[in-house]
C-alpha cells in the first residue's frame, strides 16, 4: 500500500529530528508514501533496525481551512487513548516545527495487519466477516463510552449542541470550497445541491436527537480500522483528524452507511451504493439491526428509530461537504490521494442523495406524529 513519495519531504532533516528527540527510531531511514490519505500525507518509515513506523503531516501550501489538516489532535487522542481497552497506534512525537519537514507532523507505530477499502470484508470466510463486523462495531462502542475526563481530555471539545456546531462550521467550509477554482481551467468547485434546504432542515431544533456528548472519531468506518493479520479483530483504529467531543450517533451512522446506501439508486448513480449490503446478498454479513443491537449493548443506551434516520441523513449531508473539500483541494492540486478525482466528481450526485435522505426523514417524523413545521 506505500510505494512512491508524491510530496517529497526532507529526508536528512527529519532523521536528524529523530536522532535527537526519538532515538528509539534508529536512523537512516528508507522512506515510502502510502496511497490513502486524502487528507493529511501518510508516510511509512522503515528504520535501520527493520521496524516500521506511520508519519502524518499537514499538506503543504495554502490550506483552505484552520480547522483541518489538524494533526496534532490526531497524536492527543492516539496518546490519551493507549491508557484504555480501545485498540490504537502507540505513538511516538509531535513536531510542530515546521522547519524539520515543511508542515507539523507526528509519528505513530505501523500496525501490521489487514485494511479492507470494501466493507463487506471479501476474501475471508463468513465466520469471520460476522466476526469482523462484530468487531468494529463493538470497538467503536468501547470508544464511545471511555469518559473525555478519565483521559485528561474533558477540553478536547464542547459538550452538547454538537450537530448545530457542525452546521455552523460546515457553513464557513463549504463557503470557501465551493470558491475554490479549478489550477488549469478556472472553474469553481461550486456549492452542493439542495445545500440551503438540508441546512434548514437540519437546524431545526424540532426535528434534531436527543443531545448527547462523548468522544467522537469522526470518520469512523471499515477502511479506518486495522485488523489482525490472521485473526477476526480489530487491533488499531486510524485517521483522527476529525476526532472531538461530540454526538456518537454520528459515528455509528457513519460506519453503518453501507447499509444506509445499498439500495439506493441515487447512491448507485454517484457510484457510492455496494451491492454486498443488500440484504441476504453477502454470507455472513449481519444486518444493520444486529449491528445496532450489538453496539447498544456494549455502549449501554439506544437510538429511537427517528432519531437514526435523521443521523442517516445528516451524515450523507456531511459526507458530501467532505468529498466537496477533496474536491477543492483536487482543483488547487493539493489532494495526497490518488483517487481524489473521483471523489471530485461524486460530490454533485452525493448531495442529490442527501436531499431525497432528508425528505425521507421529514415523512417518517410526520408519521410518527412529530409536530413539527417541515
Amino acid at each position: 500500500m506505500a510505494g512512491r513519495i508524491r510530496q517529497p519531504i526532507d529526508l536528512k532533516s527529519l532523521e536528524r529530528y529523530l536522532d535527537a528527540n526519538v532515538p528509539e527510531i534508529k536512523t537512516p531511514l528508507d522512506v515510502k508514501q502510502f496511497g490513502y490519505g486524502q487528507s493529511n500525507p501518510t508516510y511509512l518509515l522503515k528504520a535501520a533496525d527493520g521496524n516500521k513506523y506511520v508519519m502524518r503531516k499537514k499538506p503543504p501550501g495554502k490550506l483552505l481551512s484552520k480547522t483541518a489538516h489538524q494533526v496534532d489532535r490526531e497524536y492527543r487522542i492516539l496518546h490519551a487513548l493507549e491508557k484504555t481497552d480501545v485498540p490504537v497506534p502507540k505513538t511516538y512525537c509531535l513536531c510542530e516545527d515546521e522547519s524539520v519537514v515543511g508542515t507539523a507532523f507526528y509519528i505513530m507505530s505501523f500496525l501490521d495487519g489487514r485494511i479492507f477499502e470494501d466493507p463487506a470484508l471479501p476474501d475471508v470466510s463468513p465466520e469471520h466477516r460476522r466476526e469482523m463486523w462484530y468487531s468494529a462495531v463493538t470497538t467503536l462502542a468501547k470508544f464511545h463510552r471511555v469518559s473525555p475526563a478519565s483521559v485528561g481530555l474533558e477540553k478536547f471539545g464542547r459538550h452538547g449542541g454538537f450537530y448545530n456546531r457542525q452546521l455552523k462550521t460546515f457553513a464557513t467550509i463549504s463557503e470557501s470550497q465551493a470558491q475554490a477554482k479549478d489550477k488549469d481551467t478556472g472553474e469553481p468547485v461550486g456549492k452542493i445541491p439542495h445545500y440551503d434546504e438540508m441546512v434548514d432542515f437540519f437546524k431545526d431544533g424540532a426535528t434534531q436527537p436527543a443531545d448527547r456528548s462523548t468522544f467522537v472519531h469522526g470518520d469512523y468506518k471499515i477502511d479506518n480500522v486495522v485488523f489482525h493479520k490472521t485473526e477476526p479483530r480489530v487491533i488499531g483504529i486510524l485517521d483522527w483528524e476529525m476526532s472531538t467531543i461530540g454526538h456518537p450517533l454520528s459515528d455509528l451512522t457513519n460506519l453503518m452507511m453501507p447499509y444506509t446506501t445499498a439500495s439506493s439508486s441515487r447512491a448507485r448513480t454517484a457510484d457510492r451504493a455496494n451491492p454486498a449490503f443488500v440484504a441476504g446478498a453477502t454470507p455472513g454479513l449481519p444486518s444493520q439491526a444486529e449491528c445496532k443491537a450489538w453496539y447498544a449493548q456494549v455502549v449501554g443506551w439506544q437510538y429511537p428509530a427517528k432519531e437514526y434516520t435523521w443521523g442517516e441523513a445528516f451524515n450523507i449531508y456531511r459526507g458530501s461537504i467532505i468529498m466537496q473539500g477533496i474536491a477543492a483541494r483536487f482543483a488547487q492540486r493539493q489532494a495526497s490521494s490518488e483517487k481524489a478525482g473521483d471523489y471530485a466528481r461524486q460530490m454533485k450526485p452525493y448531495g442529490e442523495l442527501g436531499w431525497e435522505l432528508v425528505q425521507d426523514c421529514k415523512r417518517q417524523i410526520v408519521g410518527a406524529g412529530e409536530k413539527a413545521r417541515l
